[in-house]
């Protein structure tokens, strides 16, 4: 029997807890002790390579929103196209190999949940390229567009770190793991408990300080009284807020990485993340101070939190970790798995 030896990594969040996760996996993610980026440790284990998922090595079917076509998108092809969607081409290369692992991971999930219980709105196809509810991913034509002229040093730099990771997923108990991941957490990653409500064993809090430095980390945003108002009677129906202001929006809960769990909000307690939606915040970790017209919100970080960090994965690999090291930070607890592909 051959074996080899894998990192243990880890990702995912259950599909019973977020039927129609974007990946955000974008912008739109567990007891482990905490490390910091700085001393991540790998830990070897013995994988059995014969006992790996059963993959399938046919092409993606892709349900083209603005055409409504279905298209067939071989494996490489798709994780070229996600990585381009999703992460900054001028990211360090180890950055998105960790990229193209989450993608392919989160691509082979969500095509066997496809066909176990299949969608009538996706026609057949494994996912969308709505990216308000699947994975983010670019025709070679959109990569074309996107990049311009930087179209052909781009594309060598992203399809190369994808060839290079291509037989790789993020697996656990067997497998594929669904692959969460954000822009930039507040400095510490989130769980899945605290972001979706149910708790996932494998999706735990874990130091990301280096997203303290990313652009836009903190951000200040200003609504007036009017516009805060009609936010919220429009998303949540039967509120009620009263005369003064500085009711309308009291932090309640925060958790341990500064996510608002809860918030009062007049006569109704809603979650952070509902303010959050409604008021199109950047994260869910937010400050708010009270002027005679005005509310301003102050906000860390982009994104729900939960997962791999991309600007954190990026300033790992530019202090020189590799992609492996990138996801067992993030990851912690499941394995890379190798598979065929076509």
């Amino acid at each position: 029997m051959k074996k080899i030896i894998l990192s243990v990594v880890m990702i995912a969040v259950c599909s019973a807890v977020i039927p129609a996760i974007s990946a955000c996996l974008s912008g739109d993610t567990v007891s482990v002790p905490e490390k910091s980026s700085s001393d991540v440790i790998i830990k070897e284990y013995i994988f059995d390579e014969t006992n790996i998922p059963e993959i399938s090595d046919e092409p993606y079917k892709v349900l083209d929103i603005s055409s409504g076509q279905v298209l067939d998108v071989s494996v490489r092809d798709y994780v070229i196209g996600a990585v381009c969607a999703e992460m900054p081409a001028s990211f360090e290369p180890e950055a998105l190999k960790a990229q193209a692992v989450t993608a392919h991971t989160y691509a082979e999930r969500q095509r066997i949940t496809e066909k176990e219980n299949p969608s009538s709105e996706l026609c057949g196809a494994d996912f969308s390229n709505d990216t308000s509810k699947y994975q983010g991913y670019f025709t070679d034509s959109q990569i074309k567009h996107y990049f311009g002229d930087n179209y052909d040093e781009y594309y060598k730099k992203i399809s190369s770190a994808v060839d290079e990771v291509l037989p790789y997923i993020l697996t656990f108990n067997e497998e594929p793991a669904i692959a969460a991941f954000h822009s930039m957490s507040s400095g510490k990653t989130e769980s899945a408990e605290n972001a979706w409500g149910t708790p996932v064993e494998y999706l735990i809090p874990v130091d990301s300080s280096y997203d303290t430095s990313a652009p836009r980390y903190m951000e200040e945003v200003s609504i007036d009284k009017a516009f805060l108002k009609n936010c919220l009677e429009t998303s949540f129906e039967g509120i009620t807020l009263g005369d003064n202001m500085t009711e309308w929006v009291i932090p309640a809960e925060i958790s341990d990485s500064g996510t608002v769990l809860t918030v009062r909000s007049g006569d109704m307690t809603v979650t952070g993340n509902d303010i959050r939606t409604a008021l199109g915040l950047r994260s869910a970790d937010f400050e708010v101070e009270y002027t005679d017209d005005k509310a301003i919100f102050t906000t860390k970080g982009f994104g729900h939190g939960v997962g791999m960090s991309q600007y954190g994965a990026n300033a790992m690999a530019s202090e020189g970790k590799t992609w492996r090291e990138i996801l067992e930070h993030y990851y912690t607890g499941c394995s890379i798995s190798k598979v065929s592909v076509n």
